[in-house]
């Protein structure tokens, strides 16, 4: 039996293409990568939408859940009507994370989520989310830094430093300030009861999070599988998951 934690996270729909490729499950390399490099055993997850009994059944087998960006969370998910700025969401994959996190805060299994994945996290755990930031969090800082034809940024370019508190998980990890991406038109509006925010950027947006009870649950708005391979504070993120994934499989 391998000593590998073994890691889900779940996949995005990809539309289809009419006479090239049906609808299907895709994510990035690079989360799936970075957590081989760093000692897990990295699962993909299908979307099969309310098919609960074939989740639960891939969920026992994990030893932490891995929360990635994509798509925007469903307001429905949190009880508000849609912005007209928020863009497509994901309907199985919003209710497969949702299961996901649900499940692993009962069980206190670790959960470790990125750029939408700290999103999901609050609002799985009773909070809401500015649905474009532009327009109701108005800041000089730009959090929307995607890489695009007009906008020349890379994904690991360093748009802004983010503040950590002391005493938090976060503020062991990274020290008491981290250059950050930023690729995100939504964030945080309402923190949920359970979490505590640990690192802000210099607007006052949070940026981290984790939870205020010992369990191992920290979400991050940036994406640091970007910035791991030059950054050591940024790959620390991911050895110390494993580490509580790891001590989390041999129980």
């Amino acid at each position: 039996m391998s000593s590998r934690p073994v890691i889900g996270m779940a996949t995005q729909s990809l539309d289809p293409i009419p006479g090239k490729l049906p609808l299907c499950w895709v994510m990035g390399q690079r989360y799936v990568r970075v957590l081989a490099a760093a000692g897990a055993v990295p699962l993909l997850l299908p979307l099969l939408h309310g098919d609960e009994e074939t989740l639960r059944l891939t969920y026992e087998r994990l030893d932490g859940v891995f929360l990635t960006g994509g798509v925007d969370v469903d307001p429905a998910c949190y009880g508000e009507p849609r912005h007209e700025r928020c863009d497509r969401a994901d309907v199985a994959r919003d209710w497969v994370e949702l299961a996901l996190v649900r499940w692993a805060l009962a069980d206190r299994k670790p959960l470790l989520g990125v750029c939408r994945g700290i999103q999901l996290i609050n609002v799985a755990c009773g909070g809401s989310l500015y649905q474009h930031v532009p327009d109701e969090y108005r800041s000089p800082v730009k959090h929307d830094c995607f890489p695009s034809a007009t906008q020349q940024y890379t994904r690991d370019y360093l748009a802004h430093p983010v503040r950590v508190d002391a005493g938090t998980r976060l503020g062991r990890l990274l020290g008491d300030e981290t250059p950050v991406n930023s690729m995100h038109h939504q964030g945080i509006k309402r923190l949920a009861p359970g979490l505590r925010a640990s690192a802000f950027a210099p607007d006052g947006l949070v940026e981290g999070v984790e939870s205020k009870n010992g369990h191992y649950l920290v979400g991050v708005q940036w994406h640091p599988e970007e910035l791991a391979e030059a950054h050591a504070p940024q790959r620390r993120l991911f050895t110390d998951f494993l580490a509580a994934a790891g001590a989390f499989h041999g129980r």
